[in-house]
C-alpha cells in the first residue's frame, strides 16, 4: 500500500467518523450485543478516546468522551435508548468473559 502517512491518518479518521455515526444511528443495537459480538462496545470507544486523547497530552474526561461516540449524554441515550439485559445476552457476556 503506497498511501503517505497523513492521507491513511485523513482516511482512518473518516472511518472513525462513519463508525460513531453509524452508532449512534443504530440505538437499536445494545452494548451487550457489541461486547458479545465484537468485544467492545460504544464504552470501550469512548475509554479509547480518553486514553489516545492523554498519550498526545490532551485532557478529556471519559464522561465527555461518551457524550462524544454516543451523540448525546450518555445518561440521556441509557434513558431513550437501552434495554435491560435478557437473562440470554447475560450468559453469553458472562460466558466469553471467563
Amino acid at each position: 500500500m503506497s498511501i503517505d502517512q497523513p492521507t491513511q491518518t485523513e482516511i482512518e479518521a473518516a472511518v472513525y467518523r462513519k463508525l460513531v455515526a453509524h452508532l449512534q444511528n443504530r440505538t437499536d443495537v445494545q452494548n451487550i450485543d457489541l461486547m458479545n459480538l465484537a468485544n467492545f462496545c460504544r464504552n470501550c470507544l469512548s475509554k479509547w478516546y480518553v486514553s489516545e486523547a492523554e498519550q498526545r497530552g490532551q485532557s478529556i474526561d471519559y464522561e465527555t468522551a461518551r457524550e462524544l461516540v454516543y451523540g448525546m449524554p450518555y445518561s440521556e441515550w441509557k434513558q431513550k435508548y437501552q434495554l435491560e439485559a435478557t437473562a440470554e445476552q447475560l450468559a453469553q457476556f458472562n460466558e466469553r468473559k471467563q
